[in-house]
């Protein structure tokens, strides 16, 4: 291997390090505010503040509730790992041996369209080629996409968030929708109950004292991150509804009658059992109910005429399955920049601590795109 080549693997693994270090910084920001939020609750205002007993053990009881939902789902959008594909959609040896032999671009997609000629793919790549990731050596299953920050393939790819240091997709998305939702609701609760103290103390009715600082500002910040909770929740609301991820609402899923915006839209009622499963009364458990196994999604009856004959019965695919565009990198990391700019233009209610974060996730996408595009045509040539 070339010095240059080394040198070039040697930064990228650097930056990588550094990222993992500080990808944390979020996650640890928004645990500390909640942890304060406690404090500030809890003693500041219950124990110090508020007089009466009835009033107290009412709002402890509520409050408590919203902060263990909230950290529950918290937790689990966290934690609960990007789901990639089957072994299925992987090559086998001698497929990967015959696709790597091959030197011809258009041999080598008439090779991938034989093999997922087995598998239930009806979206495609922007040239109408079928979605191969390089990288992970899979065939992409219909809405998957390729995270660089996670280094997988993630079915049913919606975004890579930074506040909870995660993937969001098929496998947590009901956690990161509930999340949002209870984020709301323990920030509704505080302004609420919070809010005839911040009167009694904004115009001196209570002393001032410890307690003064901790309830004005628990008041300021809990309005403040409700108002931008508020802008992604509705936003997540309208993409289930129409069955679409943050990546497809910006770039359309492409099918063999070209790009289709609807694609996987079959109703409302449908779109939220996808998400939330068929028994209502899971849906505001963070327990994971959500249909199918994510490598197969039903599609509209437009989409469905460009189906393969050979694929005509998918449910005995499903039953049988045991486990579970290198183009998607590039397509990953345009619309979740455009996603990320959307955030700083179009919500004027972001924070500059918000703003900092998206602008560091810009930079730090480029430049390890960059240097994975450089070693990865590295090691290619060396393979050849």
């Amino acid at each position: 291997m070339q010095p240059q080549a080394r040198w070039v693997m040697a930064l990228s693994r650097g930056l990588r390090c550094c990222q993992r270090v500080f990808s944390w910084i979020p996650v640890l920001i928004i645990t500390a505010v909640v942890l304060w939020s406690y404090y500030a609750y809890v003693f500041e205002l219950c124990h110090f503040t508020i007089k009466n007993t009835l009033e107290k053990v009412v709002y402890l009881l509520v409050f408590h509730v919203c902060f263990v939902m909230f950290s529950w789902t918290y937790w689990k959008s966290i934690f609960t790992p990007p789901a990639s594909p089957c072994k299925k959609f992987q090559l086998s040896y001698s497929d990967k041996q015959r696709y790597e032999m091959e030197e011809r671009p258009d041999a080598q997609k008439q090779i991938l369209v034989e093999i997922a000629k087995k598998l239930p793919i009806f979206t495609r790549a922007q040239s109408g080629a079928i979605r191969f990731c390089d990288r992970c050596q899979v065939l992409k299953p219909d809405r998957c996409h390729h995270c660089s920050v996670c280094e997988t393939c993630v079915l049913k790819m919606d975004h890579h968030c930074p506040w909870v240091n995660n993937c969001v997709g098929f496998s947590n998305y009901k956690f990161f929708l509930l999340f949002l939702s209870y984020s709301m609701l323990y920030c509704v609760f505080i302004a609420a109950t919070v809010f005839q103290y911040f009167l009694k103390f904004w115009v001196g009715v209570l002393p001032n004292g410890p307690a003064k600082f901790h309830v004005l500002f628990l008041m300021f910040v809990a309005l403040m991150f409700f108002v931008s909770l508020m802008f992604l929740f509705g936003y997540h609301c309208w993409l289930v509804a129409k069955n679409r991820s943050t990546l497809e609402a910006f770039s359309a899923p492409v099918f063999v009658n070209g790009p289709e915006r609807n694609g996987f839209n079959v109703g409302v009622r449908r779109n939220l059992e996808q998400v939330f499963g068929e028994d209502r009364r899971l849906w505001f458990i963070p327990v994971f109910t959500s249909q199918g196994n994510g490598h197969y999604f039903p599609v509209t009856h437009r989409s469905s005429e460009s189906r393969n004959p050979l694929l005509s019965n998918e449910d005995m695919w499903e039953e049988s399955d045991d486990g579970s565009e290198e183009g998607s990198l590039g397509e990953f990391s345009s619309v979740s920049v455009i996603f990320m700019l959307v955030q700083i233009r179009v919500l004027p209610t972001q924070t500059p601590l918000n703003v900092f974060y998206v602008t560091y996730d810009i930079i730090f996408h480029f430049q390890l795109e960059i240097l994975d595009d450089v070693c990865h045509s590295t090691k290619k040539s060396k393979h050849l």
